[in-house]
């Protein structure tokens, strides 16, 4: 695996500070001045990049309300709505596209999208993106994997539902059809997902099986799994953004408000630079505080020929003394010389 991908001036990998994506999706509620607005505010956050989704509701789905195009299931968060209609709702139009990537680039953001088909890929390769995503419910369609990875860009994968199987087709279908550089992203494909069913103990598992970055794309509430998914090893996060949830869309209720991007931003970088390297010791910083240790000091004025005991010396801070491992064999030797109180012993004490 390589130590890092470059994608324009930023670097990905477990020597650079994690690169957040922040996921627009539908929170633009069909409004290209509030597309624009969360760009802004997904710079003003610290995100790395800001990415949309390209198809349109044809591409998508057909355009039927009953059967298995009608989501009724009591628990999806679309629950009462047909397919076609809740893509119709949170498609991007295609028009957009370049203001959209044009702003992000101003503010010094990576921009990128989701290409649902083969069209999609087509026009994103008129915008010149910089990388592609493939979203969880796509990562089987291997001809569309195909598709993106002839382009020889990078690509982001979320791993939703996949099994090490379809991994496994996946990898060596986007490999063999031209892609050099492969991130896979850990993600649990409910909305909101919750942390106990996220399992990012396998991140650094599919790292080792696959051989390639390995990130997560999360869809649980607040900044806590993200952290703690650059701990064992991602390298890249993804979360949905929105400028406020209240603002209803038809990803708000698991997206990101800015304040909480900004945390993110800080909070996952903390926990990379904490993960450091295998030490034991001081480090350079800790050894101004070895002095706060303690050590064996004379607690009373002692004179020459009077044993040390343990009425007149004292396992005490600071440190500047004999370290206390060697207290008993310093009691019962005889001083040969006057302490003072305060006075620190010394190996020499001990000969």
């Amino acid at each position: 695996m390589k130590d890092f991908i470059e994608i324009k001036d930023r670097k990905i990998g477990k020597y650079y500070k994690p690169f957040i994506i922040a996921e627009m999706s539908g929170n633009h509620n069909q409004s290209l001045d509030r597309a624009l607005k969360i760009v802004d505010l997904a710079a003003e956050s610290g995100a790395d990049a800001i990415k949309i989704q390209t198809y349109t509701p044809e591409t998508m789905t057909l355009d039927i309300e009953t059967g298995e195009f009608f989501i009724a299931d009591e628990s999806n968060p679309w629950k009462g709505r047909s397919l076609f209609e809740l893509y119709k709702e949170a498609y991007t139009p295609w028009e957009w596209h370049k203001p959209i990537f044009d702003r992000a680039k101003e503010l010094g953001m990576i921009a990128f999208s989701t290409p649902f088909d083969d069209t999609a890929v087509d026009f994103l390769e008129e915008l010149d993106v910089p990388l592609y995503k493939i979203a969880s419910f796509e990562n089987t369609d291997l001809p569309l994997i195909k598709k993106v990875a002839s382009t020889g860009k990078p690509i982001v994968v979320s791993t939703g539902m996949a099994t090490v199987a379809e991994l496994d087709d996946l990898v060596r279908t986007a490999k063999e059809a031209g892609c050099k550089d492969l991130i896979l992203l850990k993600c649990t494909s409910t909305y909101p997902a919750t942390p106990e069913n996220t399992n990012i103990s396998t991140i650094p598992h599919m790292r080792e099986l696959f051989d390639v970055q390995i990130g997560l794309s999360d869809h649980t509430m607040g900044t806590g799994v993200a952290v703690a998914s650059v701990a064992v090893g991602a390298t890249i996060i993804e979360k949905h953004f929105t400028l406020s949830r209240a603002d209803g869309g038809v990803d708000s209720a698991f997206s990101m408000e800015p304040d909480e991007m900004k945390s993110l931003v800080v909070e996952t970088e903390r926990a990379w630079q904490a993960i450091g390297n295998i030490t034991y010791g001081p480090t350079e910083k800790e050894k101004a505080s070895l002095k706060f240790r303690r050590s064996i000091y004379v607690s009373k004025d002692i004179k020459a020929g009077e044993k040390f005991t343990t009425d007149n010396i004292k396992i005490v801070r600071p440190g500047y003394g004999l370290e206390p491992k060697h207290f008993n064999n310093v009691l019962n030797k005889v001083s040969k010389k006057n302490y003072s109180m305060g006075t620190p012993l010394t190996i020499d004490d001990l000969i």
